[in-house]
């Protein structure tokens, strides 16, 4: 929680960001994360002032589990001082316990989105999802939270002006508006609409931005003209069995043992034995990589999130 110190800005944690999006997809499956095409509504997680805190606190933790379908998980919410935002106690269950900083008494707008990272820090230990580090497993948590539907909160929640700030999560702002971007492509859902933060607002218009390169890098036929000739010049290099950037054609050419490409580009040449020359590149949806045959105009199925790609080879 950064509350009136500097808050992180641009997209240090990406890579992290998008191995969690792929691990939700495995870990779920298609059908699973497809359940949460709608998001928890801004009118189910409202909480005002007049509101008794505790009877207000818990009526949104019960929100909030049952938009994550976890409907023998009951959760209990304290307040205290601490540095963190807010801390959960995971066990067996079926009770769970949260404690909450005790500055959310005097900012209870806040409650819903500390209370989001928790309660999915309870869903992911159901499903038995996490990454090793505690850095990587509250990045995790942080992109499940907003990719399966309450992360806007969290983005909601970053307020930043020239004498002060806040910020929830591990996320930076333009990351969450990443996730949340990313989710919008898939589930067609705009959240712009739920903010009440100018700041977060930005943030999101700065991950919708980054979200839409994904899907403008080659062999996609979306890809700029700039990316489609950079992409055929390292095609001929990999054709020719040579060395250059980006087609990770190294020792294992031609006898199955392509390496992922070095670089700054996302795609990487490799050819099975006796095979044509294969590219394979991250699926814009879920980053799970794709390989295809280098022939020419391509249609690809992700088997993970079942996106069907327009690719030219």
């Amino acid at each position: 929680m950064a509350d009136g110190g500097p808050v992180e800005h641009g997209f240090p944690h990406l890579e992290t960001v998008r191995a969690a999006v792929t691990a939700l997809y495995r870990r779920l499956s298609y059908d699973t994360v497809r359940q949460f095409a709608t998001s928890v509504p801004p009118a189910d997680v409202a909480f005002c002032d007049t509101d008794d805190l505790h009877l207000g606190t818990q009526r949104v933790a019960r929100e909030l589990v049952r938009h994550f379908r976890l409907p023998d998980a009951r959760v209990i919410v304290a307040f205290r001082e601490m540095r963190h935002a807010a801390n959960v106690e995971l066990t067996a269950g079926p009770e769970y316990f949260v404690e909450l900083n005790d500055r959310f008494r005097g900012h209870r707008r806040d409650i819903g989105a500390a209370l989001a990272h928790e309660i999915m820090h309870v869903y992911l230990h159901r499903v038995d999802l996490s990454f090793p580090g505690t850095r990587d497993n509250e990045i995790l948590t942080d992109t499940a939270t907003t990719y399966l539907g309450a992360g806007w909160l969290l983005l909601d929640a970053y307020r930043e002006d020239g004498v002060s700030s806040q910020k929830l999560g591990y996320l930076t702002p333009e990351e969450f508006g990443y996730v949340l971007a990313k989710r919008s492509l898939a589930f067609g859902e705009d959240p712009s609409v739920w903010f009440t933060s100018a700041q977060a607002y930005a943030a999101y218009e700065r991950g919708v931005e980054r979200a839409r390169r994904d899907e403008r890098q080659p062999p996609l036929t979306a890809a700029g003209w700039a990316g489609r000739r950079r992409y055929a010049r390292d095609r001929r290099v990999a054709q020719g069995h040579g060395s250059g950037p980006g087609h990770g054609l190294g020792p294992g050419l031609g006898r199955g043992h392509g390496v992922v490409g070095a670089g700054d580009v996302p795609y990487a040449f490799g050819a099975d034995p006796g095979g044509p020359l294969r590219v394979t590149f991250p699926c814009p949806t879920c980053h799970q990589r794709i390989r295809v045959p280098v022939r020419g105009r391509v249609r690809a199925r992700c088997g993970l999130c079942r996106t069907v790609l327009e690719c030219d080879t």
